[in-house]
């Protein structure tokens, strides 16, 4: 399918800096949105600035690590739009922090909303997409769904699982007209690494370095556009790292340590823990 105005979008974690830039480059587009976030102190802002494009527009708080609320979150986006087109699975949440020291309730938090939301919101409003034979899913995943950084291995995990869903929808519903994409962003200038720098200071790595949000959000409207099955986001090019890596994973993880993301998450984990001690 194709990006078009009067399409209808549910735009997940809309209000965290990532989903905000997501959302006004549909709303430029012409797409109606559903934007959803927890707690979403700022979706009202945010719907209202959307609208500014000519777009309708509408937000609800819910806590998507629970299916009831999950559900309540789709049938009020139909019930706003009429229907939904698009589903942007953006919302996800991230500790670093050794395996050992994570809280239960931490762990759970990650499978939850990173893994288990997006699926289920999916199954939620695939029937209508089938009915109409149309519609696109897009999964907000991360290259360290392919690195596997140091510190993330619940973040990582999740991530890897949209892929392998994403690939699997894929091939179960090709030739329906619906269709679904995986966004690989490395350090993105918002959201989860925007904490990383304000709570620690630290930088990316130079040898991954940074991306602008705007480039996911292009990256978002190209998957559409051309039924991409994934696209990876990052200003230096990382694809041959990982095709490396299916061949010869010894050679990949070592590259992947010698470039310094392993370093840069430890080094947050250190910071951060100086400051929970002061």
């Amino acid at each position: 399918m194709k990006l078009e105005p009067g399409l209808k979008a549910l735009v997940t974690g809309a209000s965290g800096g990532l989903g905000t830039i997501i959302t006004l480059e549909l709303a430029k587009h012409g797409v109606d949105l559903s934007l959803v976030a927890y707690p979403g102190k700022e979706l009202e802002s945010l719907r209202d600035n959307a609208r500014k494009a000519g777009v309708d527009a509408h937000f609800t708080c819910a806590d998507l690590r629970d299916p009831e609320e999950q559900k309540r979150a789709v049938d009020e986006a139909r019930d706003a739009l009429g229907g939904i087109d698009l589903l942007i699975n953006n919302a996800g949440v991230e500790y670093t922090c050794p395996m050992h020291e994570l809280k239960e309730d931490e762990l759970e938090s990650v499978l939850r909303l990173n893994l288990e939301a997006p699926m289920r919101l999916t199954r939620l409003v695939l029937p209508e997409m089938l009915e109409r034979k149309r519609g696109h899913i897009i999964n907000i995943s991360s290259l360290a769904g392919k690195s596997g950084p140091a510190l993330q291995e619940p973040y990582a995990a999740t991530k890897a699982g949209l892929v392998g869903f994403t690939t699997s929808f894929r091939a179960s519903y090709r030739g329906t007209g619906v269709s679904a994409s995986a966004i690989c962003p490395g350090f993105v200038e918002a959201g989860i690494y925007e904490r990383f720098t304000s709570r620690t200071g630290l930088k990316a790595p130079a040898l991954l370095g940074t991306s602008k949000p705007d480039k996911v959000a292009k990256a978002v409207v190209k998957a559409i556009n051309n039924d991409c099955p994934q696209v990876i986001v990052n200003p230096l090019p990382v694809k041959p790292l990982f095709m490396m890596g299916e061949l010869f994973p010894s050679l990949q993880a070592s590259v992947i340590r010698w470039i310094g993301a392993h370093e840069f998450f430890k080094k947050v984990y250190e910071k951060e823990k100086e400051g929970r001690n002061i």
